[in-house]
């Protein structure tokens, strides 16, 4: 007995001691994580930390002073671009290193390294999509030119030196929670995070789901429902605006879509929200006699932040805004003498062709009458748990043939099988540059200097000076196409598909100082239809657009918080388009109390999607479930992936023919009436709301239905914030639904000094023990913008500093 005592107290610590070191699941070793030396404690952080640091860095090539204000937002000084760069990839790191390195490994398909299998078709589509191919050829055109290299090298030594400060204890909390180690950075890494940024903005790819709606309802139906310019539009070139240059000539269309498209014969949809807004205007608009510019990129949230806000003093700039964690440089922001930012074009620079194989082996395709070679990318994807898994893919002049089965992940649905992908994005480029000479610019033509480095993805880059100029030039490198080249899927036989060439730079569209003394976009139409070349064939809905454009037409005398009041602004155009048509149809005589409650209160709603709102909520499911109710009996197939028309024709089709045979249910036998499926999904909406909320009450109000929230980025529950009760809509200025919206707020104006004003929805620390992790949240929802610190100086008075480091090579 004594024995089997002694060993059962030899054998049960053993056992724990296994358990509590071993990964279970998504459970982390709990030993190592609860370990009060090096586990998760050891990430609590001071509200004030050291006012007076020193470091020594031998890579540093002179002394750096790097001043942290009441935000915790790092002012760097250096006497030479290498130590701007190098410092602010070591102070990026300090504050987001697992961000960075999460984010690059999503990019790269790398997260099975990290969590197992179940990342496993995550990271086949990744590498399917050409993210690493475009990464290296990315990082081919930076590293070619001077500054660019300097910058990246400098970055990325930054990054690492940090790297080498840290040891088991002060690691990251989410390594500890994931149970992995940061490794190295490489300038590979800056790359892939500015591919992955372009895959966000890309906006997904809608040739498969055209294709197969062509292939159901012939060319006069899909021209019908899919127009190539929207019904009501607004677009960000002003209507009337002459075009200074002598365009070339764009290809001509092939013979076999002109048939496909003239015949009867049959030959993951976009989601909105990722958008954004930007204006400037002009003195003559504002109480300073100087342009005010205001940017509000609006991107999937996330804590640790999508930003990082910092200033970059050396000799030759003085630069302050935000920046990509993983990247250098500043992306939004503004210097001495001029202030940019950006919105997503939604180019159309991602097409699909149909591949023919000569056999099963996939070795070779026919294009120009002749067999060419595809060229086999091996793509060694480690999981973390199990045996190493290689992924063949298939290159042809084209790119990428993204999947040779159907994939078994959600994203890849609008990806057909056995096609090539055509993406800007894999091109080489050299994005950093354009916002090395912007962080340095000093007028217009700097400003458009830069833009030409600037490939892809395409943006709305609006500007202003001192000098009292604005303008908005739709930019990226766009190719020449013919007109709807791209709308369905392109046969990858002919090379009359092929794209032919670029449209040049200086030919991208672009206003300056127009008349009506401001500039704007909102993703709607980068130009009417006298634009001699072909961008896209369907933008952004224009609501957003078209209210920035009415207020700023109307505005006299504005200030910063004109412009803050504007980033705010809940009405729904929307619902004014809308209300009028679909109220009257509504028969208050069939409703039950709480419909009949609800449509009186949505009579007397003003259209302001504010948070108290109860209406909003009402109208927002009640109109969704009316699209649904048009279009999905004719438009959702399981077997045959499509889309709905959109929003625009939607409601062109309420205002205009009431009477159309869309309307009608096909699968009932009965034959409904738009006020038939009004009435139902108005009904529909009322009773979703009472089954999930009871009565009509506070719980039924916009704030409350549309659960706003900052999520973490890999999801860790706890680590995300709290639901916010705040207004705001996806067809509003104030883009905000549930975890996407305004990721970065900013005002500038410009002057003798600039004043910025700028939030984000988050805090300047990743660490969710920082009490910098989240500090603005509060701030962003409530719509305030701080006073953003332009020091002129490391011994600038003008804001409170909380710590200053001095790093020096000895």
């Amino acid at each position: 007995m004594n024995r089997v005592k002694a060993l059962l107290c030899i054998v049960i610590p053993i056992l724990l001691g296994y358990i509590l070191n071993t990964k279970f699941g998504d459970l982390p070793p709990i030993a190592k994580f609860l370990n009060p030396f090096t586990g998760f404690w050891q990430n609590a952080e001071q509200m004030s930390p050291a006012k007076k640091k020193k470091i020594v860095l031998k890579n540093a090539q002179s002394d750096i002073e790097i001043v942290f204000d009441d935000r915790m937002i790092p002012h760097v000084f250096a006497q030479n671009d290498h130590d701007l760069y190098y410092a602010q990839g070591y102070v990026t790191a300090m504050h987001r290193l697992w961000q960075m390195d999460f984010q690059t490994r999503f990019a790269a398909g790398r997260i099975s390294e990290v969590v197992g299998e179940k990342a496993i078709e995550v990271d086949k589509y990744q590498r399917r999509m050409g993210m690493v191919y475009g990464a290296e050829n990315s990082l081919k055109g930076m590293m070619a030119d001077r500054e660019s290299r300097e910058m990246l090298l400098a970055y990325t030594q930054g990054i690492n030196d940090y790297i080498k400060s840290l040891n088991k204890r002060n690691l990251p909390v989410e390594y500890k929670l994931l149970d992995f180690k940061p490794e190295q950075w490489s300038p590979i890494k800056c790359a892939l995070l500015l591919k992955q940024m372009s895959a966000v903005l890309a906006m997904g790819s809608d040739e498969f789901y055209m294709t197969n709606i062509l292939k159901k309802y012939g060319p006069d139906i899909t021209k019908d429902l899919f127009p190539d310019y929207p019904f009501k539009e607004d677009p960000i070139i002003p209507v009337g605006t002459k075009w200074d240059f002598k365009p070339l000539d764009v290809p001509a269309t092939p013979k076999s879509f002109t048939e496909m498209m003239s015949t009867g014969i049959a030959t993951k949809q976009k989601v909105e929200g990722i958008g954004s807004n930007n204006w400037a205007v002009s003195g003559a608009k504002t109480v300073s006699g100087y342009p005010i510019l205001a940017n509000d990129p609006h991107l999937d949230l996330s804590l640790p932040s999508i930003w990082y806000q910092i200033q970059l003093h050396a000799p030759g700039v003085n630069a302050y805004g935000v920046s990509l964690p993983g990247a250098p440089g500043i992306i939004i922001g503004f210097n001495q003498n001029i202030a940019w930012g950006v919105t997503n074009v939604a180019a159309d620079v991602l097409d699909f062709y149909q591949i023919k194989f000569k056999d099963n082996s996939h070795k070779n395709y026919w294009y120009n009458n002749q067999w060419r070679a595809t060229k086999p990318r091996y793509e060694k994807i480690k999981i973390k748990g199990a045996a190493d898994v290689i992924d063949t893919v298939y290159y042809t002049h084209h790119g990428p043939i993204v999947y040779l089965q159907k994939a078994n992940y959600s994203k890849a649905k609008n990806v057909p099988v056995g096609h090539a992908l055509r993406w800007i994005a894999h091109d080489s480029s050299n994005e950093l540059k354009a916002f090395y000479l912007l962080n340095r610019g000093k007028n217009y033509n700097d400003y458009r200097t830069a833009l030409p480095y600037f490939t892809a993805p395409a943006q709305n880059f609006i500007f202003a000076s001192a000098d009292n100029d604005i303008a908005i030039t739709p930019n990226g490198k766009f190719p020449l196409k013919w007109k709807n080249q791209g709308k369905f899927i392109l046969d990858g036989t002919d090379p009359s598909n092929d794209w032919q060439g670029w449209i040049p730079a200086a030919q991208n569209p672009t206003v300056k100082n127009p008349p009506r003394n401001f500039v704007s976009s909102a993703n709607q139409s980068s130009t009417d239809p006298s634009y001699p070349y072909y961008i896209n064939w369907e933008f952004a809905p224009y609501e957003r657009g078209k209210r920035i454009n009415d207020r700023l037409t109307a505005m006299k005398n504005a200030t910063a918080d004109s412009m803050r009041n504007l980033q705010m602004d809940s009405y729904g155009i929307m619902a004014e388009n809308l209300l009028p048509y679909i109220m009257p149809l509504v028969k208050s005589n069939e409703l039950n109390a709480t419909q009949k409650e609800a449509f009186n209160i949505t009579a007397k709603w003003n259209k302001y999607f504010e948070a108290k709102s109860i209406a909003a909520s009402v109208f927002d499911l009640w109109t969704k479930r009316l699209s649904f109710e048009i279009w999905d009996d004719d438009f959702n197939d399981k077997d045959v992936p499509m889309r709905y028309p959109s929003r625009d024709r939607t409601i062109e089709l309420i205002q205009k023919d009431p009477n159309s045979k869309w309307f009608d249910n096909v699968k009932t036998s009965k034959k409904e009436s738009l006020a038939d499926l009004v009435n139902s999904s108005f009904k529909y909406a009322c009773d979703s709301l009472e089954r999930k909320y009871g009565p009509i009450g506070e719980e039924w109000e916009w704030g409350n239905f549309k659960n706003s929230n900052v999520p973490h980025l890999a999801k860790i529950p706890g680590f995300g914030s709290k639901k916010l009760l705040i207004g705001g809509a996806k067809s509003t200025v104030n883009a905000l639904s549930e975890s996407n919206g305004p990721s970065w707020r900013m005002v500038v104006e410009l002057g003798k000094t600039p004043k910025g004003h700028g939030v984000y929805p988050g805090g300047q620390s990743g660490n969710p023990g920082s009490p910098f992790y989240d500090n603005m949240i509060d701030s962003w929802a409530e719509g305030k913008l701080y006073d953003l610190f332009f020091m002129q100086s490391p011994t600038d008075q003008g804001g409170k500093i909380i710590s200053r480091y001095k790093i020096s090579k000895k």
